[in-house]
């Protein structure tokens, strides 16, 4: 299927990684979905990406929280996309998640319930279909539990292994393809507020192209930057009881 023919939704696209990840789609010449819960953000978005790439951009409506409204969602959509991507998430306040259960429950639905659920949904009707590409933005936060964002990173750790599993699941049909997202640091507007150190830091668009890249080459997981692949390897083998130590 030549690529102007092929269709990519996003889920989150008024993310900053969902509009960079847009942007590397439509300039790769595909037809781009963009899925949010803000209708005038998400159209702003579709007409800047238009006027840069004069590709064909729609938008829908669209809440991870919302998992009774899912089905519906799909049904609702003009086709059956090519691929889909989560990029949804929510990085939330981890000292106020240990008091306030009600944003903890916030950060994991937002996290791992809301994407894995919506993206069963997808993964049935690719199987019915007989090909299609799933991507999920996870994180290296989920690689090993901190003390300083272990809402955020716990949940991100169970998305990972849904897709793990998800992927093996669907190995045996050949045209399924899963891949696993994990960024390190990210420059976005929910790390603004962060002092992060450049060597691990990527741009939003650094991020969309590694999605790009990943899927041409039918990758299953990849590391934004690849420098964290190292990085979390030395990290899980640090021991618990000098981890527990360094507070990080």
């Amino acid at each position: 299927m030549a690529a102007a023919e092929r269709v990519v939704l996003i889920l989150g696209g008024t993310s900053d990684i969902g509009r960079a990840t847009a942007l590397a789609f439509a300039q790769s010449q595909w037809t781009v979905r963009l899925a949010g819960r803000s209708l005038p953000d998400l159209q702003r978005e579709a007409d800047d990406i238009s006027a840069c790439t004069t590709r064909q951009v729609t938008i829908h409506a669209f809440d991870v929280l919302d998992t009774a409204s899912f089905t519906a969602f799909v049904d609702a959509l003009p086709d059956l996309p090519d691929v889909v991507i989560s990029v949804v998430g929510l990085l939330g306040e981890q000292p106020r998640a240990e008091t306030d259960l009600d944003h903890a429950k916030e950060i994991i639905r937002s996290n791992y319930e809301g994407p894995a659920l919506i993206l069963s949904v997808f993964a049935e009707r690719f199987l019915g279909r007989g090909y299609g590409s799933i991507v999920g933005i996870s994180s290296v936060a989920g690689e090993r539990g901190r003390s300083s964002n272990y809402f955020y990173g716990s949940a991100k750790a169970g998305f990972s292994a849904f897709l793990s599993g998800m992927r093996n699941r669907l190995a045996i049909n050949g045209n399924i393809h899963v891949m696993t997202v994990k960024p390190g640091f990210v420059r976005t507007k929910m790390t603004e507020h962060m002092k992060l150190p450049p060597l691990v830091t990527a741009t939003p668009a650094e991020v969309g192209e590694a999605v790009l890249s990943g899927l041409n080459r039918r990758k299953d997981v990849i590391y934004v930057r690849s420098i964290w692949f190292f990085v979390i390897l030395i990290i899980r083998l640090i021991p618990e009881r000098i981890f527990k130590r360094l507070g990080l």
